[in-house]
């Protein structure tokens, strides 16, 4: 992830206490039965680019800078981040069961291979395992701020089921299921990270924001990748959004934007399910290209709230997370 000198000291840091984390990880999911095991081993593959726990160690480090090292701390932060990357995966698990997808970085999902009720008690046990890793941290504050993100993340999904297959949605409620969904994890990565490391009350809260902001992009991105991505590189089942009537950002805009005549054809073509003809019709109102305006001024922004923390590599690197956000193709 490095793109500078200036960061490439903390790109190697990060590869070591990335490796600590996976093993932390898999530590604390390790059962007495053969078939929790197996599936653990299968659902390992989703950590992909494990954005979450990067977000934990890079905010820690940027906050120590000129510090007095802490062994402590550290290990306080690579458990958080290994408690963030459970709850991310217990999600994508529960989530391709309500969207009822194939695949998953590449390969079948649990609910494909498994059905629908392994795959919720596997997402139940991540969520499960992830509280009780997080009680060994030693600070109870902790799992009170991670319930209350759980909380705000569930209520986020079901918003979103409230409004499938609603054309009159509006970009505010968008926003709002978006920041729930997808925002207050990154943020709370960012945000619990800060208070771990030892930062004031305002820096953390500044780094909980560009957390959030910075979690809205990315997904934003994902929505653009669901309609003009390549499925073998985004990894994963795409045009699930629109068959299940989870209307994203670009269709958002282009329904505020298009004529009646268009908005017609456009309902049509949605209960179609027709991707192709979607993207000729969202792209002549210039909806794809304010969706992805939209995600660069979020991430604009969230660079803006680093100026709290003092110059350094990782605060670089923070920089560096926020612009491959919505610059990746998978």
């Amino acid at each position: 992830m490095s793109a500078a000198p200036e960061t490439d000291e903390i790109a190697a840091i990060l590869t070591t206490r990335l490796g600590e984390v996976a093993t932390r990880f898999e530590q604390a999911l390790v059962n007495d039965l053969a078939p929790v095991n197996a599936l653990i081993r299968h659902v390992e593959r989703y950590r992909g680019k494990m954005l979450r726990p990067t977000l934990v160690l890079t905010t820690g480090i940027a906050v120590r800078e000129g510090m007095m090292a802490s062994p402590t701390i550290d290990q306080q932060l690579n458990a958080l981040a290994a408690v963030v990357e459970m709850i991310h995966m217990s999600t994508l698990v529960h989530d391709d069961v309500l969207d009822e997808a194939d695949l998953r970085r590449g390969g079948a999902t649990i609910n494909s291979l498994r059905g629908n009720e392994t795959a919720v008690m596997l997402g139940d046990f991540l969520i499960s395992s992830s509280f009780h890793l997080c009680s060994s941290v030693g600070e109870p504050w902790l799992n009170v701020a991670l319930g209350e993100m759980t909380t705000q993340l569930c209520a986020g999904e079901i918003m979103q089921l409230s409004h499938r297959g609603n054309l009159t949605m509006t970009d505010t409620t968008y926003f709002e299921i978006v920041r729930r969904k997808t925002g207050v994890l990154a943020g709370a990565c960012c945000g619990l990270a800060a208070r771990l490391a030892g930062a004031s009350n305002e820096v953390a809260e500044s780094l909980r924001l560009y957390g959030e902001e910075l979690g809205i992009a990315f997904q934003i991105q994902d929505d653009v990748l669901d309609l003009v991505g390549e499925e073998q590189i985004v990894g994963k089942t795409l045009g699930i959004d629109l068959r299940k009537g989870k209307y994203t950002l670009p269709i958002v805009v282009h329904l505020t934007r298009c004529s009646p005549l268009e908005r017609v054809k456009t309902i049509a073509v949605i209960e179609a399910c027709d991707v192709e003809a979607l993207i000729t019709l969202v792209e002549s109102t210039g909806s794809l290209t304010a969706a992805r305006e939209r995600a660069r001024q979020l991430v604009a922004h969230a660079k803006g709230r680093l100026a709290v923390l003092p110059e350094s590599g990782a605060r670089q690197m923070l920089v560096v997370i926020a612009d491959a956000a919505i610059e990746r193709a998978f």
